[in-house]
């Protein structure tokens, strides 16, 4: 008896529903092949178009070995290691274009892997289970792929590494490398179902076309940015084959504030600064962007990942400096300056009035020379432990990544096969697997897809 992962009659809250069926016509069919005096070029094969019915019908039947479900980071990479190794790969990828996240992530230029990229880096229920992948195939791995190709790259910060130009760079790698081991990748077609057979095979439904294989890699990404493809189907198919699956969340994203917070950081927005933040035993050293929403920036994004609701995030202004020490300094060479005139010399001028407006003890604009000892050291203890308490976050809307995910309890971190059922695997956003922010999700999505790419 198969198992078949089909439409639920309310499907309303999955971004991947669509019309209960696609026609052949609006459906682009690409067949990448590398061909001879052209390296590595994709042909778009239209002639589908014209067969007469009896052979569409034929033609809507394949065997393959392996079906990749998401043509994104992780599910290309896994496309071509394995058909590398000889495997007949298709890729199937809902959206208009593969990549699609790639294209938008760091600003346009992708953050495709950090220098530093390490265990430590990661969130996940099982802090072990990205090990093995992540040591197999490392960020100088994926850098030796990035220069094999001749792009252009350059370190911005902390070890994370950018096209010099665009992010375009990297699909037409990952597609070049597809190329010219014949995946092929078919565009704007969603699954319908996903049937076990009986002799171990599986089914895949999708469009008006139906393949068999015997294994299929699941790489669908996950619910962050839906206008981009991010959905939870990866998560449907785990739990209807019995996989468990850890309650998803939001991550990497944006702050919201109550309207009375609001009214603090209200005239602040568009300033940035940077600080140290924190969040429960987790501080992260980076910029803060005041928004009219709330909080953001990098420091802010971090955080979030650590985040629960009712949780403060703690703020140091100046995390490089001895506050206290550095007050009384001020208050011998300035006594007359006011306390919002000598922090606007370490703080941006609006932050350092808004600061000592809406303290809740109300700072107000003393003069250095009336603030004696124990006032200062209130004031240092104040400016390195700022307290915000977010009301929510921004949502899947804005999520650069999602928190929770398939259950690696279910998975093997060597190959990231489903243990119960053979031929199934999972690999990038949709496991339970989250990096910090600096390109550590695209490392886990590399490193996630070739361990797959090694064994299906």
């Amino acid at each position: 008896m198969s198992l078949v992962i089909g439409r639920r009659p309310d499907m309303s809250r999955l971004a991947w529903a669509g019309s209960a069926h696609r026609f052949l016509e609006n459906i682009s069919f690409i067949k990448y092949a590398a061909k001879p005096g052209m390296r590595r070029r994709a042909a778009c094969d239209n002639s589908r178009m014209n067969r007469s019915s009896d052979a569409v019908s034929e033609a809507m039947n394949h065997d393959t070995d392996v079906v990749v479900l998401g043509g994104g980071a992780a599910g290309l990479m896994c496309a071509a290691v394995a058909a590398g190794r000889g495997r007949r790969v298709v890729v199937l990828e809902k959206t208009r274009r593969c990549g699609k996240k790639i294209l938008m992530s760091g600003g346009g230029r992708c953050n495709f892997t950090n220098l530093y990229s390490e265990p430590a880096n990661f969130l996940s229920a099982n802090p072990h289970y990205c090990k093995s992948a992540l040591a197999r195939y490392t960020p100088a791995d994926f850098l030796g792929l990035v220069e094999a190709h001749g792009v252009a790259w350059h370190e911005k910060e902390r070890g994370q590494l950018f096209c010099d130009h665009s992010a375009k760079a990297i699909v037409r790698l990952l597609l070049d490398e597809c190329a010219a081991v014949d995946v092929t990748v078919r565009t704007e077609i969603a699954v319908e179902t996903i049937s076990r057979l009986d002799d171990g095979r599986f089914a895949i439904v999708a469009g008006n076309a139906r393949w068999q294989a015997a294994s299929v890699v699941v790489a669908t990404g996950g619910l962050s940015i839906p206008r981009m493809g991010g959905s939870g189907f990866g998560m449907e198919i785990a739990e209807r084959f019995g996989l468990p699956v850890r309650p998803p969340r939001a991550g990497l994203v944006p702050f919201t504030l109550d309207a009375g917070a609001l009214q603090g950081t209200a005239p602040l927005s568009g300033l940035s600064i940077d600080v140290e933040a924190s969040c429960g035993r987790s501080s992260f050293d980076a910029g803060l962007l005041f928004t009219h929403r709330g909080l953001s920036g990098p420091a802010m994004l971090q955080v979030s990942s650590y985040w629960s609701p009712g949780a403060s995030v703690t703020i140091d202004w100046l995390p490089t400096t001895d506050i206290e020490a550095w007050l009384a300094e001020r208050a011998a060479a300035r006594p007359q300056a006011r306390l919002p005139g000598v922090l606007a010399e370490r703080l941006p001028k609006r932050l350092a009035v808004q600061l000592c407006q809406t303290a809740p003890e109300d700072l107000g604009e003393p003069r250095m020379r009336q603030l004696d000892a124990a006032a200062r050291a209130r004031i240092a203890e104040r400016l390195g432990c700022w307290r915000y308490e977010p009301n929510g976050t921004e949502g899947y809307k804005t999520a650069e990544v999602m928190l929770g995910g398939v259950d690696t309890r279910a998975l093997d971190s060597a190959t990231m096969a489903a243990r119960d059922v053979p031929g199934l695997y999972f690999v990038g956003e949709v496991v339970d697997v989250t990096g910090h922010l600096g390109g550590h999700n695209f490392q886990w999505a590399w490193a996630s897809g070739w361990a797959a790419g090694q064994v299906v």
